[in-house]
């Protein structure tokens, strides 16, 4: 039985999947690219540990957090679909988005994701937004630690963000429905 050769893009996305990485790191597809991430740092995780728990304190409905929950995305061109693990992943409670997903699930029901820069500061600001405008998910928190900002993406369409807010560490960021509340990022100093 003769089987049909497969495409660069099949073998780029079969490879990846079939990674081993070692333990702690991530492995993403994103853009046609194989990123592999080291694990993160403690004043990372500090910072996406302050936003949670202002989330699920404040947020005006109930949500979900995932951390390193990997999405499926489109990739917007001849690229395997993007397999993209944000930082943080917000979705209503209601949903129960996460029960019963894979370890790649699609971004529908996704609220918001979050990215907190680290050793590839320049994917997190140029690559995965565009990714994540592509999936179509309403907000992208982007926390630049190199920068001192917090910038809140929103309005995707196609390949961007139609909008953004970038406000330095210190003064509060506003979060949209169906959040509703103002982020404190004082302490991400």
């Amino acid at each position: 039985m003769a089987h049909e050769p497969l495409t660069q893009e099949e073998v780029l996305l079969e490879g990846f999947l079939a990674l081993d990485t070692p333990e702690g790191f991530r492995a993403e597809l994103i853009e046609g690219e194989i990123v592999v991430t080291p694990p993160p740092d403690g004043d990372h995780e500090d910072c996406i540990g302050l936003i949670v728990s202002q989330v699920i304190r404040r947020a005006r409905t109930d949500m979900q957090f995932s951390g390193n929950k990997g999405l499926k995305l489109d990739s917007g061109g001849a690229c395997p679909k993007n397999h993209v693990i944000p930082d943080g992943t917000f979705a209503s409670a209601e949903l129960r988005l996460y029960r019963g997903a894979g370890p790649w699930m699609p971004c529908d029901g996704v609220a918001m994701v979050l990215e907190v820069t680290s050793t590839r500061p320049g994917t997190d600001r140029e690559a995965k937004r565009r990714c994540y405008a592509r999936g179509g998910i309403p907000l992208y928190l982007l926390v630049d630690r190199d920068d001192a900002s917090v910038t809140l993406f929103s309005a995707p369409e196609r390949e961007d963000y139609r909008q953004h807010c970038t406000l330095p560490f210190g003064k509060p960021l506003t979060l949209p429905e169906p959040f509703a509340f103002e982020l404190d990022t004082a302490d991400f100093l």
